[in-house]
């Protein structure tokens, strides 16, 4: 079972990766932002770093999926790899701050990977509005992530529906963190937990 969590940034995936894969006793596999060597230098300047960003966390994420796809276990992963073409990069080119030749050029390299690559049994998505991720993005206080601008959240969030949307609906599970406070509240995670156990039923698996 191969099971990934997307969402927008301070949407919760890496609270709730953690939370389901020690109730289930799976792997888990986060998105490294701290060794990132580019993260810091794209919030001050997208324009310059928006390329080198992607193509860093597509390479981390093709080999995760590498690792996943030869040790046939259950995993839980934080954010898929098909964000980062449909949601991030797509965003970044259309708001002008990812050039037509770099889009094409991360595109190209995206395709030539997802040959080798399977994607996940279920995905959990975390719907949230803008002003929640705002909220959990100062709570969390990263200093790199305090100048994210309202306005760059709410694109991604419109790539966010749109990709979800295109995607088979029998392997999304959606969660509104509005409906669900997983982090506070044991009861609602517990319902996701029920949800999730319905999701992966359906599946036969």
């Amino acid at each position: 079972m191969y099971i990934a969590i997307a969402g927008n940034i301070g949407s919760g995936k890496t609270t709730l990766a953690k939370y389901l894969a020690k109730h289930y006793g799976w792997e888990a596999y986060y998105e490294s932002l701290i060794k990132n060597p580019y993260i810091e230098d794209f919030y001050n300047d997208m324009n310059k770093w928006s390329f080198n960003l992607q193509v860093y966390f597509l390479i981390n994420r093709f080999n995760y999926l590498l690792k996943i796809k030869e040790e046939h276990e259950n995993i839980i992963q934080d954010r898929t790899v098909y964000e980062d073409l449909y949601v991030f990069a797509t965003s970044l080119f259309k708001s002008g701050l990812l050039s037509e030749t770099d889009f094409n050029t991360y595109k190209s390299l995206f395709i030539f990977m997802e040959r080798f690559i399977e994607g996940p049994d279920i995905i959990i998505y975390l719907q949230s509005d803008v002003k929640n991720l705002i909220k959990q993005i100062h709570l969390r206080g990263r200093p790199y992530e305090l100048n994210i601008k309202e306005n760059y959240l709410e694109g991604l969030n419109k790539y966010y529906d749109k990709w979800i949307n295109s995607y088979d609906s029998k392997k999304i599970l959606k969660i509104d963190i509005a409906e669900y406070n997983f982090v506070d509240k044991e009861e609602d995670f517990q319902k996701i937990v029920t949800l999730l156990d319905k999701k992966i039923a359906s599946l036969g698996k």
